[in-house]
């Protein structure tokens, strides 16, 4: 139908011509055959009716419309043949077109392929939902405006948007387990929507290392989402975590994503990289195994592949836990200026941690009192101001997340 919008509205007709006939028929032997196949003779119908309609509007459009019409008649009984795969891997590429902003791609991404309602992604994000419906409408206007095919690109083309998907699905995943706004430090269902994703997309695309290495590292990050969380919901950081409570299941699939990612060969890419921080962690049974050497060696791998910011700021805490706090600061006081960073609750919080392993509680207290005031996470704010009261009485104990 070249247009979302338009194939939605003929999907859900599909499902509800399903929900009247199945009862007294009979769910058919291949139910997602029925559906799309339901779905297309309506397609075809409409597009029947828009010819007429040009026809009686003196021919406008008319070439245009015959073409479809019979395309979609060419093609129907070879598409019922179809893998389901094939279609829903087009539909990735479509919700996260480049041509579409982050926030719109987000959103039409749950809302096509998480199954989420528009109240449920608006509800996640903290934004009002007349927001949400608007960017769903506008990303669907924009996506039939520029005429972007219902297709999975090919070489070049391929590769930059499959890094457009890719970073869809991280930031979906990295929403859910620090959340940036609200009451709830985590959001399970957001990480579990990512994950989903991603373990279609290394079904759907199995040759390409960078698909496993998200796969691996959200994998293994979800391991630690219980461990998370104490009694009242409240912040536990990876260092006071109980590690009985990570998932060995979870770790292994994703240390054997990671695997996967790295026999395909070929330069690692910034996920799998951040796969292979993660593995680091999954691998040490206590805080004292883990290796900070090695993780603050892989930082600077990331950074050289991905540098940013963010990525220095991580790179200030793995050299703290490595070569001790001084080592850490100088690299984190070096970020203050970095204009990106100045309402980014993170950098302060770093600092603050540094700080109070260095004995000067003051400019702890100061810094962890600054985080709390920028951070928009009720739970995130109130452990940043407990750390910030525990600097003042003198017994802060240093944690890491």
């Amino acid at each position: 139908m070249g247009d979302v919008g338009v194939a939605e509205e003929l999907a859900q007709d599909a499902l509800v011509a399903a929900l009247e006939q199945w009862p007294v028929s009979g769910i058919p032997a291949k139910p997602g055959a029925w559906l799309m196949g339901t779905a297309k003779h309506r397609a075809i119908d409409l597009l029947r009716r828009r010819k007429r309609l040009e026809r009686k509007q003196e021919q406008l459009g008319h070439e245009l419309l015959v073409s479809q019409q019979e395309t979609a008649e060419k093609e129907f009984d070879a598409a019922m043949e179809d893998e389901m795969g094939d279609d829903l891997l087009r539909l990735i590429f479509v919700a996260c077109h480049p041509v579409l902003s982050k926030d719109a791609r987000v959103a039409l991404t749950l809302r096509l392929l998480g199954g989420l309602t528009t109240e449920e992604i608006a509800r996640a994000f903290l934004v009002p939902e007349p927001t949400i419906a608007q960017r769903i409408v506008r990303a669907k206007r924009t996506l039939a405006e520029a005429h972007v095919p219902f297709e999975v690109p090919r070489g070049a083309e391929l590769a930059a948007r499959l890094s457009s998907v890719l970073e869809v699905v991280y930031l979906i995943f990295n929403e859910g387990y620090s959340a940036t706004a609200g009451d709830d430090w985590l959001r399970p269902e957001l990480c579990e929507d990512a994950l989903r994703l991603g373990r279609i997309l290394a079904e759907l695309v199995p040759t390409e290392p960078e698909v496993h290495g998200l796969v691996a590292l959200m994998e293994i990050q979800a391991s630690r989402l219980r461990a998370r969380l104490g009694p009242s919901g409240e912040p536990v950081l990876l260092l006071d975590q109980d590690r009985g409570r990570w998932d060995q299941l979870l770790i292994h699939r994703g240390l054997k994503a990671l695997e996967r990612a790295e026999k395909l060969g070929g330069a690692l890419g910034r996920y799998t990289v951040q796969a292979a921080i993660a593995a680091c962690h999954a691998r040490a049974g206590t805080p004292e195994e883990t290796d900070w050497p090695g993780i603050a060696a892989l930082y600077d791998a990331l950074a050289q592949l991905a540098p940013s910011p963010v990525v220095d700021l991580n790179r200030a805490v793995a050299l703290g836990m490595a070569f001790g706090p001084a080592a850490g600061l100088e690299l984190a006081d070096t970020l203050t200026s970095e204009p990106s960073l100045q309402n980014y609750a993170f950098l302060p919080s770093v600092r603050g941690d540094l700080l109070a392993k260095l004995g000067r509680l003051d400019e702890a207290q100061a810094e962890f009192a600054r985080a709390a005031s920028l951070t928009r996470n009720a739970r995130q704010r109130k452990l940043l101001l407990e750390r910030a009261a525990a600097c003042k009485q003198g017994d802060l104990v240093p944690q890491q997340d």
